[in-house]
């Protein structure tokens, strides 16, 4: 079965640039024109990743991935004004897996949806001395499960989110660059910058209750990047 991705923007033209490239590499695409039907349509067909416009008629691109992130672990990609940083940052902050600016090039976001989607279908690869479950102060995440529990309740983390979690709870005491995270999770392929990780650290900390001052779980190494505290 080919994998389903929408597209939701009011620009019919973009809206068909976009579909036509995706079917090119053999995407099956659903399209739609307004934050409200986008939504909608995401919820009830659950593709497997959402392109979504930021600027949208009857509810905002914003919105639209607060509600499917609220709903669903579905990717989103955001497309965005070049000038308008503040909303990919928003993006970012709501959930968003990625964002490509506009102008884009039909290649580029071509490329960012095949790697976001081959993350989301192939975990991190797996060594044999790797854990199934880590249990710190309260924390207990499983792997396999992909499920992470703090003092027994759920968090309801972003697939992005456990990634980056996953790895650092795999090499408690290993720094590790926002380089070196940009890659294990975004893969080599990524546009992005390191401005990505913090706003998905930041986001990951909060579910985590952490206090900076003294976090129980992920630090920060000034002028290096995280790690996940030894246990």
């Amino acid at each position: 079965m080919p994998q389903r991705v929408l597209v939701v923007d009011d620009e019919k033209a973009i809206v068909e640039l976009v579909a036509y490239n995706l079917r090119r590499e053999g995407f099956d695409v659903l399209t739609e024109y307004d934050g409200q039907q986008g939504l909608k349509r995401a919820l009830q067909d659950k593709p497997d990743l959402v392109v979504l416009d930021v600027m949208l008629p009857g509810l905002s691109g914003l919105d639209v991935c607060r509600s499917i992130r609220h709903e669903t672990d579905i990717p989103v990609i955001m497309l965005t004004a070049r000038k308008d940083e503040l909303d990919r940052i928003l993006g970012l902050e709501l959930g968003a897996d990625d964002y490509v600016t506009k102008p884009f090039s039909p290649r580029e976001l071509v490329a960012r949806v095949k790697a976001i989607l081959r993350r989301v279908k192939r975990p991190t690869d797996k060594e044999t001395t790797e854990p199934e479950v880590v249990e710190h102060s309260g924390l207990k995440i499983e792997f396999d499960k992909r499920e992470v529990l703090l003092d027994g309740t759920p968090l309801p983390l972003t697939f992005t989110e456990f990634e980056l979690l996953s790895i650092l709870a795999k090499n408690p005491g290993r720094a590790f660059t926002r380089d070196d995270l940009l890659i294990k999770v975004w893969g080599q392929d990524f546009f992005g910058d390191a401005r990505t990780v913090d706003v998905h650290i930041r986001h990951l900390r909060e579910k985590l209750q952490e206090d900076l001052q003294s976090p129980r779980f992920i630090e920060t190494v000034r002028g290096v990047g995280y790690r996940f505290k030894e246990l």
